[in-house]
């Protein structure tokens, strides 16, 4: 069984379960006081696609019969008992229903809740969350846990953020009907609580060594008004023989510990993907919270022994190895891509073709020379000419103790808005 901590997002099919046949979300409480839990069907936009697409105990099955809450009880309990289930069949929800939202609410702060648990079952339990008290503050609703499509695959978030107001509010806030003079929608702010949970809270959760790393990164993120945005995330690492020093002092896997942070809030996976190159480029999977911790030492044996060919520069190569996996992904949502050089770039030509195709695709690239010297084209990539858009920056360390965690996650993410805002306007990004 899988435990869905808050702020994890995943692909139900990461979790044994197949989104083709039916599920069960089971809502297990120990709690004094009366709380209701309802479901909200959304379109793209993120609104109810209908008041009777709000599923709940007074209407307990939707319009099309998709959703369906199949047990409720209303009454307070001092001991952990089942308070709702519903059945949900994904593969047949009609394809302008993009989300279900899962919404706890009650008249007095949730804070009261002794527990929570959620349970998605399939045959058995596949997925469990858990809250406490702790979790809910004085807020009178939250938004526990979320079904969303994404490039036609079903996935997970456990979002579980508060809302300011109750049930009403949640509603108005999800564009449905609310009754005139509803105590809660007069009580309701214009403005819930952000659907994302904050940075430095899901490090807490699941890698408190970055925590601190989080904070600065937030800082950073909110400056350009890009905490809510969502973002693919990767890395490139230069493996040539010219970077052994930097492997072995820690340089690159604190440059991987540093990017972290920026992929947990972008990417629905929170995790970003790597590649190494020398000769020749090597995928060398996702970096998550799980696996971040030594991932340079760990990862396909340590980087001593990546399958990158002789330890030569071919930054093209990997470029190409890039751009193409990403072609293959499907390109639904932005891509930046750190890409991490010591120098000795020879192949001008070759890197100057591949950046001028990859300009017609939505990705970012950001280079960092690290420590080394002859960087070539990638310090001219920013003015180059013959692009649809400017899709690189470039800046210089000799060292990364040179430079503050505050101000490197300056220097990245420097050019990336502006070059957000104009790929909007070319239609590169949808708007």
């Amino acid at each position: 069984m899988n435990n869905l901590t808050v702020g994890q997002r995943a692909p139900l099919s990461n979790l044994a379960i197949d989104d083709t046949a039916p599920i069960t979300l089971k809502f297990t409480r120990q709690s004094p006081i009366e709380m209701d839990i309802s479901c909200f069907a959304l379109d793209a936009a993120g609104k109810l696609i209908n008041d009777d697409y709000m599923v709940f105990y007074n209407q307990p099955t939707s319009p099309c019969g998709q959703i369906k809450l199949t047990h409720y009880e209303s009454q307070p309990t001092a001991s952990k008992g089942i308070q709702v289930e519903f059945e949900v069949n994904l593969s047949k929800l009609a394809t302008n229903i993009d989300s279900l939202f899962f919404v706890l609410s009650a008249d007095t702060p949730l804070n009261q809740i002794q527990s929570l648990e959620i349970g998605i079952w399939q045959q058995s339990q596949k997925v469990q969350a858990e809250y406490q008290a702790a979790d809910f503050a004085q807020q009178q609703a939250s938004m526990l846990m979320q079904l969303y499509r994404k490039s036609g695959v079903w996935r997970v978030s456990n979002v579980a953020q508060g809302f300011n107001g109750g049930l009403a509010a949640i509603v108005q806030h999800f564009g449905g009907d609310v009754e005139e003079g509803s105590s809660q929608a007069a009580e309701a702010t214009e403005t819930p609580v952000q659907a994302k949970p904050s940075l430095e809270k899901v490090m807490l959760d699941k890698a408190p060594k970055l925590v601190n790393l989080a904070k600065k990164a937030t800082i950073s993120l909110e400056k350009r008004q890009l905490q809510q945005l969502t973002a693919k995330v990767a890395l490139v690492l230069d493996a040539s023989g010219s970077m052994n020093r930097q492997y072995k002092q820690g340089r690159v896997q604190e440059v991987v510990n540093r990017l972290l942070p920026l992929a947990v809030s972008f990417d629905d996976d929170q995790a970003l993907d790597c590649w190494a190159f020398a000769r020749d480029p090597q995928y060398l999977g996702e970096i998550g919270l799980s696996n971040y911790d030594g991932f340079i030492d760990n990862a396909h044996g340590g980087w001593r022994k990546w399958a990158l060919g002789p330890r030569v520069n071919n930054e093209a190569e990997v470029m190409k190895a890039v751009t193409e996996f990403y072609q293959n992904d499907g390109l639904d949502v932005p891509v930046y891509v750190l890409f991490i050089s010591d120098g000795g770039v020879n192949d001008n030509r070759g890197i100057t073709r591949v950046m001028t195709e990859a300009a017609k695709l939505p990705i970012f690239w950001q280079f960092v020379g690290l420590g080394g010297r002859g960087y070539g084209i990638l310090k001219k990539l920013d003015d180059m000419e013959g692009r649809v858009i400017d899709n690189c920056d470039f800046f210089e360390l000799d060292d990364l103790d040179d430079i503050s965690e505050e101000a490197l996650y300056e220097n990245m993410l420097e050019e990336f808005p502006s070059w957000l805002k104009e790929a909007r306007q070319i239609g590169l990004i949808a708007k």
